[in-house]
């Protein structure tokens, strides 16, 4: 994974190649994995004895020995000092549980080439080379199987920075190091995936990263070991051209996901990925849990990452934080797992999920007229809060939605579920803006306006070559009360981008200024005090890169 904080060596260092997904949305392998929707990510390795620290710098994670460019045999050293007699298996497994997670993912091998496993392939991993020596997938693959836990192995197939040809981001710091790639593969990387697929039962993940140097001969040596594994899920990060069954966003999270495809948020719990003693910029659970709806409600999981410490311990903030996540996870599970996306374009108020004919609304704001308004036109049979089930609630419904009301205060302080049960399909109503007509100041030749509403946030429109500011303008067809803003951006956190943008509205003699922010080339979501117009525009600028957008959305208020 991508070290944030070294923002020199991640403007391209994650090179998160996302190639065609191979596996259809509803392939039956991938149903367990649709309706657990939470995981914990678990990064943990050697890099985690000098605990973000080398020289006078604390601002290392997992990438530590590229960035800190630390020579190959000195790098080694520090497992002798790796001996977590702490960990324990179970208690990790305790903690996944509580939080409600449904899967594990842990890093058998990063980029430091450093093998959480009994390797043949190479004695640099936990069991010949530390003191430790023990097998910590093996006593996870065991405490997993106890407490009906899925399991899955992050595997770096390219990036190696120990063994000889091992892909590098950057430079080759170390001349030892150097080497032919091919040889690596076949000597490293086939041997240890066909262990870590072999040696610890049903694997149900199986996590690449960062391509670096990988052709798609090579991809294609790796992808063949998968092949009697036909459960097996992967992510779309091997690369050589070769598919996976996931998107991965790393970081962020997409303006409008990715309908109709698998896809999974990867996220901190602060700026690391590997444990740093020194970073205290810890999200909040209410932060997470805002996370987990919104990625939900947009039919993504969540797979949330831990850090421990050299000593096998999960750092206590990150054991709280999912602890209070598992407590409302307990009372709201059933808006949680097994559900499917919003059908609403957007909620001022919160967020939806949808499990067979109940709608469950996630109130983040809750209203203090206690009327909560939605956008539905079907007949709802039955309202109450996931809080007290029992207790009805009164619906009043007019042409095209229908108007809830609730008790005086919240029963969460985070987000409060109402469960609404409702006859039909859901009938929404689309956002004003889609697929109709953007006209546009200049574009590439790869691209066109009509990807800007076309509903794809894989597609893209971006301004000709060498330009820095690009004028949108589009015509609803008629006047509408606008009152959010999603813009759908193809970069990385990492990237280094930073793409100004401004909206206006035409009031019938002049444009006006609706909002003006700037984004870090991830996309965005903002809202603003409703505006009636039928046309509108946006002003983009961007310095490192020509203007680019996938889409552009505007939502009705109403």
């Amino acid at each position: 994974m991508t070290m944030l904080l070294v923002w020199v060596v991640i403007n391209v260092q994650a090179q998160n190649v996302e190639v065609g997904i191979k596996t259809k949305k509803d392939d039956p392998k991938m149903e367990w994995w649709k309706d657990a929707k939470f995981g914990m990510f678990i990064h943990w390795g050697v890099y985690s004895v000098p605990a973000g620290k080398w020289g006078e710098k604390t601002n290392y994670g997992e990438w530590i020995m590229n960035s800190a460019k630390i020579p190959v045999n000195e790098y080694a050293q520090l497992t002798k000092k790796f001996n977590p007699t702490q960990f324990n298996a179970e208690e990790w497994v305790k903690v996944a549980k509580a939080a409600g997670q449904k899967y594990m993912v842990i890093t058998s091998k990063h980029h430091d080439g450093f093998a959480m496993f009994k390797s043949t392939a190479s004695d640099f991993n936990i069991v010949d080379a530390t003191p430790f020596k023990r097998d910590v997938l093996k006593e996870l693959a065991e405490a997993c199987r106890k407490y009906d836990m899925k399991l899955g192995f992050y595997y770096s197939q390219a990036q190696d920075w120990h063994h000889k040809g091992g892909g590098v981001y950057g430079s080759n710091w170390d001349s030892s190091h150097v080497g032919d790639m091919k040889k690596y593969v076949d000597d490293i990387v086939v041997p240890q995936v066909r262990e870590i697929l072999t040696n610890y039962g049903d694997v149900a993940v199986l996590w690449w990263d960062t391509p670096v140097g990988i052709t798609k001969e090579m991809a294609q040596e790796i992808a063949n070991e998968l092949k009697p594994y036909p459960n097996l899920i992967t992510n779309n990060r091997l690369g050589g051209g070769v598919g996976g069954d996931l998107e991965t966003p790393e970081q962020f999270i997409p303006a409008t996901g990715f309908p109709g495809k698998n896809w999974e948020v990867c996220m901190t719990m602060n700026g690391h990925w590997g444990y740093n003693a020194y970073d205290e910029n810890w999200k909040s659970t209410k932060e997470l849990l805002m996370k987990l709806v919104d990625i939900v409600s947009k039919g993504g999981n969540f797979l949330l990452n831990v850090g421990p410490t050299s000593e096998g311990i999960i750092p206590q903030v990150c054991q709280q934080n999912l602890k209070e996540m598992g407590e409302w996870l307990k009372l709201n599970g059933d808006a949680v797992y097994g559900t499917k996306g919003s059908p609403f374009p957007f909620l001022s108020w919160g967020r939806a999920t949808r499990k067979g004919q109940t709608l469950y609304l996630h109130v983040f704001d809750w209203p203090k007229d206690g009327q909560l308004d939605v956008p539905l036109g079907n007949k709802i049979t039955k309202a109450y809060l996931l809080a007290d089930r029992k207790k009805n609630l009164l619906v009043t419904q007019s042409k095209g939605k229908s108007t809830i009301m609730l008790p005086a205060y919240a029963p969460d302080k985070v987000a409060s579920v109402v469960a609404i049960e409702f006859v039909g399909e859901p009938i929404v109503s689309p956002p004003p803006a889609a697929n109709k007509l953007v006209t546009v100041s200049s574009k590439d030749s790869a691209s066109n306006a009509t990807y800007l509403t076309d509903g794809d946030p894989k597609t893209k429109w971006a301004a000709a070559k060498g330009e820095k500011n690009a004028t949108l303008e589009i015509d609803l067809g008629a006047a509408y009360n606008i009152n959010a803003l999603a813009l759908v951006e193809p970069w990385h956190p990492w990237s280094g981008v930073k793409q100004q943008h401004t909206l206006q509205y035409f009031d019938g003699k002049d444009w006006k200024e609706v909002i003006s922010s700037t984004s870090e080339g991830t996309g965005s979501t903002e809202t603003f005090k409703q505006i009636k117009s039928q046309k509108f525009r946006l002003l983009l600028k961007n310095e490192k890169f020509p203007p680019s957008l996938g889409e552009w959305i505007l939502y009705r208020a109403d």
